[in-house]
C-alpha cells in the first residue's frame, strides 16, 4: 500500500464539505483537509481566468486512487477539475499505517 497526497480545488465551501463527506464515507479518503479560500488564476479557453476557490488536501492510497478520481469527477462541477495525485515518500508510519486502514482494499 502506497499512500497518496490528491489535491483538488472546488469553487465553494458547500461543494468542498460535500465533497470531503462523501469521500471519506465511501471509504475513497482517510482524511480530507479543506483549507481557508484561494485565489486562482489560470488560463481557460484562450482567457486569463482567475477565481475564488477552495483547496482540499484529501490523503488516500494508489490502490483507492482510480475510484477517488471518478467520484470526484462524479461530484465537481468544473468541466476539468484540478485532481492531481503525488506520492507520500516519507511520513510517520503509524500515520500512514491509519490511512491504509481507513481506505477501502480490493485485496
Amino acid at each position: 500500500m502506497k499512500a497518496l497526497l490528491v489535491f483538488c480545488n472546488v469553487p465553494d465551501r458547500a461543494q468542498a464539505e460535500r465533497i470531503a463527506q462523501a469521500l471519506v464515507a465511501g471509504r475513497l479518503a482517510a482524511c480530507v483537509n479543506i483549507l481557508a479560500p484561494c485565489r486562482s488564476v489560470y488560463r481557460w479557453e484562450g482567457k486569463v481566468e482567475s477565481a475564488d476557490e477552495i483547496p482540499l488536501i484529501i490523503k488516500t492510497t494508489d490502490d483507492a486512487y482510480p475510484q477517488l478520481e471518478q467520484q470526484l469527477r462524479a461530484l465537481h462541477p468544473y468541466q476539468v477539475p484540478e485532481i492531481v495525485a503525488c506520492d507520500i515518500v516519507v511520513g510517520l508510519p503509524d500515520y500512514l499505517t491509519w490511512v491504509g486502514g481507513q481506505v477501502f482494499s480490493r485485496e
